[in-house]
């Protein structure tokens, strides 16, 4: 049976991040991508020149009527802007209680712009990070989470994944996922930790401009491998993988003149 994954995010109109790229990365690995929009941007490879929120009511309606038809077996969330968005979101997490949630805390776009209000990040740890049973922060998302300067070592990011996952319902399903990539060396270590075990991901870096939309995608791939296979630790790695091989494939695409998207369906389209 195929599963149903959703995405509840902004639109990129480029097609890099958000909504464009969650459904994309989940149709290339294998769910029906369903998707609810939570926020409209004016967006390209280079900068953010706009964003328009959608009212909450509207959000709270495309959540209704989607799953009072659609069974969804994943959910990602990934830009709100907002805080009455954030609450919404939250609002009908708790009474739908999808079987997984990963939380991608999205706040600052590739190119530099705010994604997420100032004054929104404290509804985002009070109101979504608990329900999620995954959340992936880049360095500086757990900095901000944390109200601390953003990690510059190993050791610092496994004091980071800890003092995250206490911010989480108390389980060993809630998930954290740290991602390395800010650190300023030649192989990225990411950090996947449950409040018991502590897992290193690794995996080089490579150079291309060409990265939009990882963070975005990631997470997605995420909700749609752990739909299909219903281990965290298994789906995260492979989700990781696949990113690798998108970038590592970047460059075959030729979109706009800044951070390019990242290429999802390399494995699949012929040149």
């Amino acid at each position: 049976m195929i599963k149903n994954t959703l995405t509840i995010a902004g639109v990129d109109p480029s097609g890099g991040a958000g909504t464009l790229a969650d459904v994309k990365t989940m149709s290339a690995l294998g769910t029906f991508a369903c998707a609810v929009i939570a926020a409209l941007t004016a967006q390209n490879t280079q900068n953010v020149t706009g964003i328009q929120p959608i009212p909450p009511d509207f959000i709270r309606l495309q959540i209704d009527t989607l799953f009072h038809d659609v069974r969804i077996d994943g959910v990602k969330i990934g830009m709100l802007g907002q805080t009455p968005v954030i609450h919404a979101v939250a609002d009908s997490l708790e009474k739908y209680q999808p079987p997984f949630v990963v939380l991608d805390p999205v706040m600052v776009a590739k190119s530099g712009d705010l994604l997420l209000e100032e004054k929104a990040v404290a509804s985002l740890i009070e109101a979504l990070i608990p329900q999620a049973h995954m959340i992936t922060p880049n360095l500086p998302e757990a900095g901000v989470i944390l109200k601390s300067s953003t990690p510059e070592s190993i050791k610092e990011m496994y004091h980071f994944a800890e003092k995250l996952h206490k911010r989480m319902a108390s389980s060993d399903e809630r998930w954290v996922l740290l991602k390395g990539g800010h650190l300023p060396s030649q192989d990225t270590v990411d950090l996947l930790f449950n409040g018991d075990k502590m897992i290193e991901i690794q995996h080089s870096k490579i150079q291309t401009k060409n990265t939009h939309g990882t963070g975005c995608s990631l997470s997605s791939a995420i909700c749609a491998l752990q739909a299909q296979l219903q281990n965290i630790p298994l789906a995260t790695q492979q989700a990781v993988d696949f990113i690798y091989q998108s970038i590592q494939h970047a460059d075959e695409l030729s979109v706009g003149h800044g951070h390019g998207p990242i290429h999802h369906f390399h494995a699949l389209w012929s040149q």
